[in-house]
C-alpha cells in the first residue's frame, strides 16, 4: 500500500478524482474557523487539507506513511506553522495526550485495519471538547465495486492500493466507543452539475460517495487506555 501511494503521489493532485473535490468543502465547513488552533492532519497525503489549514491560521501537524505524498506536501506548504511527520496510522500516534484542539482525517479510513485503535488515538491527542472531522469513501461505493484506485503514470495500469470494507454503523460505533460524541453524519452524493465538472462522478449522480463524521471529544469520557 505504501508503494502504491508513493506512486500515486505523482498524479494525485491532478488526476480529476471527484472524491477529494466533493469532500474538501464539507470538511472546511465542518471545521469552521481554525485561526490560532492546534490541528493534526492524519493521513495528510499531498497536503490538500494541511495547506488551507495553515493559510487559515492554524498550527498544523501533518502525518502520512507515504514519503512520496509528504514530499509533495512539503513542496506545497512552506508555512513555518506546519510540522510534517512520517507515520503509519496503524501505530500509536507519536504525539502527546491532549495536544490538539482539532483533528482532521481525509479519505483514510478504508485503508485502516482497526478503526477502534485509530479513533482511540485521535481521542487521546485531543483536548477536552476538541473536534474531529473524519471523512471516508462512503461504504455504499463498495456495492458499486468502487474503491481507491489510480492510473500508474509509468505503466498506465490501474492500481488499487488496498481497501477494507466497512459498514456505516461500524465506522460510527468505533468513534463512539472511543469516547466521541457524534455531532453530525453527512452522506454526500454528487449532483449533475458536479458531474459536469468531474465526469468520473457521472455514474454516481444521486449515489452516496462520501461519508463525513463530525465528532466531539465527549466531556467526562476520557479515551480508553490502549492495550500494551
Amino acid at each position: 500500500m505504501r508503494d502504491g501511494y508513493d506512486r500515486w503521489a505523482l498524479v494525485y493532485d491532478h488526476d480529476a478524482n471527484p472524491l477529494p473535490a466533493l469532500e474538501e468543502p464539507c470538511v472546511r465547513a465542518a471545521l469552521g474557523d481554525v485561526r490560532g488552533l492546534d490541528v493534526v492532519d492524519l493521513g495528510c497525503g499531498t497536503g490538500r487539507h494541511t495547506a488551507w489549514l495553515a493559510e487559515a491560521g492554524a498550527r498544523v501537524t501533518a502525518l502520512d506513511f507515504s514519503a512520496g505524498m509528504l514530499e509533495r506536501a512539503r513542496r506545497k506548504v512552506a508555512a513555518a506553522t506546519v510540522r510534517f511527520l512520517v507515520h503509519d496510522l496503524h501505530e500509536p500516534l507519536p504525539l502527546g495526550d491532549a495536544s490538539f484542539d482539532a483533528a482532521v482525517s481525509g479519505l483514510v479510513l478504508e485503508h485502516l485495519r482497526d478503526l477502534g485503535a485509530f479513533f482511540t488515538e485521535v481521542r487521546r491527542v485531543l483536548r477536552p471538547s476538541g473536534q474531529a472531522v473524519v471523512s471516508a469513501m462512503h461504504p455504499a461505493m463498495f456495492l458499486r465495486d468502487s474503491r481507491a484506485r489510480f492510473t500508474d503514470p509509468d505503466t498506465g495500469a490501474i492500481e488499487t492500493p488496498g481497501s477494507v470494507r466497512y459498514r456505516c454503523g461500524e465506522v460510527v460505533m468505533a468513534a463512539v466507543r472511543a469516547g466521541f460524541a457524534l455531532e453530525d453524519v453527512g452522506e454526500h452524493a454528487p449532483d449533475a452539475a458536479f458531474a459536469r465538472r468531474y465526469p468520473r462522478a457521472e455514474r454516481y449522480v444521486g449515489w452516496p460517495m462520501l461519508l463525513v463524521l463530525v465528532l466531539r471529544a465527549a466531556a467526562g469520557r476520557p479515551a480508553p487506555t490502549p492495550a500494551p
